[in-house]
C-alpha cells in the first residue's frame, strides 16, 4: 500500500483530499499546525472512511520534525497543501506570506532530496496569471504580474520547482493550478471553516444565510463584468480532491516529468450568481452590500482544463447547485455542532 504524505491534512482541501485518497487504498501520514484548522477534523476523516490517517502535530519549517517523518515512514509520495491563502490578508501580511508559503516549501523539498523521495504534488492557483491576457485560461497562458503576494508566493514557488526539474530530472512534479474551490463533503462532517471572517465567498455566504454574519460585502460591482462584481470559475470541493487522487495515480505509474494542470470547471460566474444560486438553491436569503474594490482582486478568472481532462483523466462532475446545496449543508450542521 503506498504512503502518501500530506502537509495541511486538516484544512480545506488537504481534508478532502484526505478523504478520497483513503476511499482509493492509500495510506495517508498527515502534518498540520492548525492555524487555519481544528483537530476534530480527524475524527471527521475517520468517520466518513473508516480509516485512520499517521497523525504529526508540527509546523512545515521544523526541519527535524519533517526529517523524523521521512525516516519513520517509507513515503512515496508528497502532497503540500500547507499554504496561507487569502488574498486580502497577503496583502497586508507579506511577510507572513512568503515565509510560511515559500520558505516552508524549501524546507519541505530539502527534507525530500535528503531522503530520495523525489514525488510531489503542489497546490499552486490561478493566481499566478496575474490579470488573465484571455480567458478561459490555458497552461501556456503568460505567467507574472501577480496582483497580491499570495499569488506571488505561489508564482516563486512553480519558479522553484521548475529550477528544481531542471537541475535533476529523477524528480516527478505535478503542480495544480486551482481556481476557486467551494463546497462541502456530502456528509456535511467536513468543508470550509476558517477561522475568523471567511476571506473566500463561499463560506461568507454561508454564514450570511445562517445568520451567524449581518450580510455579504460585495467587493466592487464596477469591474468589466455582465453585472459588474468579479467572475469566477467555482468548482466542488469533491470533484478538486478526486483530481488529486489522479496525480497521484500519475506520479506513481510514470517516472520524471514536470506535468502543470489548471483544475476548474471551465464556467465563470459572478458574485451575484453565486449569491442568486445560493438563494435560489437552498431557499434562504442572502443580504449583501456592495463595498469598495478589495486590494489584489481582478475582474475574470476562469479555467480550461482539457490538458487535465486529456491525461488526468478527471473532469469536475459536480455543478453549481451541488456546491451551493452542500456549503449550506455543512455550515448548518455546524451550528448544530457548536451548540452541542
Amino acid at each position: 500500500m503506498e504512503k502518501i504524505f500530506i502537509t495541511g491534512c486538516c484544512g480545506y482541501i488537504g481534508s478532502h483530499t484526505c478523504v478520497e485518497l483513503l476511499n482509493a487504498g492509500y495510506e495517508i501520514i498527515g502534518l498540520d499546525n492548525f492555524s487555519n484548522s481544528k483537530p476534530i477534523v480527524l475524527d471527521k476523516i475517520k468517520e466518513i472512511t473508516g480509516k485512520d490517517i499517521k497523525f504529526y502535530e508540527g509546523d512545515m519549517l521544523d526541519k527535524e520534525l519533517l526529517n523524523k517523518i521521512f525516516i519513520e515512514n517509507e513515503i512515496d509520495c508528497v502532497i503540500d497543501f500547507a499554504a496561507f491563502k487569502s488574498v486580502g490578508d497577503s496583502v497586508s501580511k507579506p511577510i507572513e506570506y512568503y515565509i510560511n508559503n515559500v520558505s516552508s516549501v524549501l524546507t519541505l523539498l530539502e527534507t525530500m532530496k535528503n531522503n530520495k523521495v523525489k514525488k510531489l504534488i503542489f497546490s499552486s492557483s490561478a493566481t499566478v496569471y496575474g490579470t488573465p491576457e484571455k480567458v478561459p485560461i490555458t497552461e501556456d497562458c503568460r505567467i507574472g504580474g501577480t496582483t497580491n503576494p499570495y499569488g506571488t508566493s505561489k508564482l516563486y514557488v512553480e519558479g522553484i520547482l521548475q529550477d528544481l526539474y531542471k537541475s535533476d530530472n529523477e524528480w516527478d512534479i505535478c503542480i495544480f493550478r486551482y481556481f476557486n474551490p467551494v463546497g462541502a463533503h456530502p456528509s456535511g462532517l467536513i468543508g470550509e471553516d476558517p477561522n475568523g471572517v471567511p476571506a473566500n465567498l463561499m463560506p461568507y455566504i454561508a454564514k450570511v444565510a445562517t445568520k451567524e454574519l449581518e450580510y455579504l460585502s460585495v467587493f466592487g460591482a464596477d469591474y468589466d463584468t455582465p453585472d459588474g462584481t468579479g467572475v469566477r470559475d467555482y468548482i466542488h470541493i469533491v470533484d478538486l480532491a478526486k483530481a488529486h487522487v489522479k496525480g497521484v495515480e500519475k506520479l506513481l505509474k510514470e517516472s520524471n516529468g514536470l506535468f502543470i494542470y489548471n483544475l476548474g470547471t471551465g464556467k465563470g460566474y459572478s458574485v451575484l450568481d453565486m449569491i442568486n444560486a445560493f438563494e435560489k438553491v437552498n431557499s434562504v436569503k442572502v443580504p449583501y452590500k456592495i463595498t469598495a474594490r478589495r486590494a489584489g482582486d481582478i475582474a475574470k478568472c476562469y479555467a480550461d482544463s482539457s490538458l487535465a481532462s486529456k491525461e488526468l483523466n478527471w473532469c469536475a462532475t459536480l455543478t453549481l447547485e451541488d456546491m451551493c446545496k452542500d456549503a449550506y449543508n455543512y455550515a448548518r450542521k455546524e451550528i448544530v455542532n457548536e451548540k452541542n
